[in-house]
């Protein structure tokens, strides 16, 4: 990635060799930007000093470094679609852009990058626009250090943070999003990473992810999100060091996983969420060291899931750790500490000796009656789940960890 990062900049100053400087404001050659872009060649820099600019839809339609001093604001009015990028090797940064117009036909933006390649957007505040960033049909492109707001209530009457479609090797770094319908947006997008963004507050998905093969996201922040996280329709993804929290409500959940195959989730931490994992229809998925701490559900695994492995995960606090909603298992379990686990070690080799059922009665009941909920935490229930792990009947006998861990991993 760091290859990348310096080809792309080697690129923008490769043009800056030869390049003119123009500068933007009260009191410069230029009072507006679209009089500069007038008169630019390729790889020229123009300089936006501090003001409020009002000029509509601003295109750019040749490579140019246009930078903001001092944060200067570019503001749609509530009617135009602000910046329209339509020229490779460009770079945006250092302006607050704000009240883009708003409309579901045609999606404007405060930025829009248009069929093109290696642009740089980055260190921009990004607040009440419908869409923030919307890139569609690009390659090699950079949206990094952008603070992006919105305050939508609706889902219908906002759009994403971060809007990538049909997209290729893009790096979307350390952006902070909040407000919108989805906080970031992947559909069609190839080899490309997130990487260390926090996405807060979104009214549907912190991260929405279909049809995205060979992605990684890395170190990411999803926390209050109307429903968390959903990966749809994808293989070969990775997801690593990211942290699921705070996603509560009727049919939420941390991370929901559909229809994805061949990934792998290593080294997450799902707290607090109504559903840490949902699994519908994946297969050969490896989940590995992983943190499931204070969830209703731990994990809910469907019966449609094959292949999956569970391993090496610490499973702690959890009302219940996993649910299913059939009795076909065929997913493997090993290695992982459950706290509810009440076994014995005679052997003393950190493993217990007795495997565990960590699918609970209870949990099957509720899967398939909701409101027996209300008797959570009754003695009925406790002396129901007690005797289906000393004699299981109705719980598949193959769902199980056959060695489960005394104490919990060091993740």
């Amino acid at each position: 990635m760091k290859k990348l990062i310096v080809l792309l900049l080697l690129s923008l100053t490769s043009y800056c060799i030869y390049a003119n400087k123009f500068e933007v404001g009260k009191t410069m050659p230029y009072k507006s930007i679209k009089s500069a872009l007038d008169n630019i060649q390729n790889g020229d820099t123009i300089y936006v000093h501090e003001g409020i600019y009002k000029e509509g839809n601003i295109i750019i339609s040749k490579a140019v470094n246009l930078i903001g001093v001092n944060f200067p604001v570019l503001d749609g009015q509530k009617k135009y679609e602000i910046l329209s990028i339509k020229a490779a090797n460009t770079l945006v940064s250092g302006f607050k852009i704000q009240h883009s117009g708003f409309a579901t036909l045609d999606d404007p933006c405060a930025i829009k990058v248009y069929d093109t390649h290696n642009v740089i957007i980055s260190n921009n505040i990004i607040d009440d626009n419908f869409f923030g960033i919307y890139l569609q049909f690009c390659k090699n492109c950079i949206i990094k250090n952008n603070h992006i707001t919105a305050y939508g209530v609706e889902e219908q009457q906002i759009g994403n943070g971060i809007h990538c479609w049909k997209s290729d090797s893009l790096q979307v770094i350390a952006n902070k999003v909040s407000g919108h319908r989805d906080g970031i947006y992947f559909e069609f997008v190839t080899n490309s990473i997130i990487w260390r963004n926090v996405s807060t507050s979104n009214i549907r998905y912190g991260l929405h992810f279909m049809f995205s093969n060979n992605d990684s996201y890395i170190s990411n922040v999803f926390k209050n999100n109307g429903a968390g996280v959903s990966v749809m329709f994808t293989h070969k993804v990775k997801m690593i060091n990211n942290t699921f929290t705070e996603n509560w409500g009727d049919a939420a959940y941390g991370l929901f996983l559909k229809e994805i195959s061949d990934s792998y989730i290593f080294g997450n931490k799902f707290y607090k969420n109504t559903e840490g994992i949902h699994m519908e229809g994946t297969s050969r998925i490896k989940i590995e060291k992983n943190i499931f701490e204070a969830n209703g559900w731990g994990m809910k695994i469907q019966a449609s899931c094959m292949d999956n492995e569970i391993a090496s995960n610490n499973f702690v606090g959890n009302t219940f750790d996993i649910s299913t909603n059939g009795s076909l298992v065929l997913n493997t379990f090993n290695g992982n500490y459950w706290d509810k686990y009440e076994g014995y070690d005679l052997d003393k080799n950190k493993i217990g000796d007795v495997p565990y059922h960590p699918l609970s009665l209870f949990s099957v009941i509720v899967e398939n009656n909701p409101p027996a909920m209300l008797l959570f935490r009754s003695f009925m229930v406790t002396l129901l789940d007690k005797s289906e792990k000393i004699m299981p009947s109705l719980t598949p006998d193959n769902f199980i960890d056959n060695t489960p861990l005394m104490h919990s991993l060091k993740l």
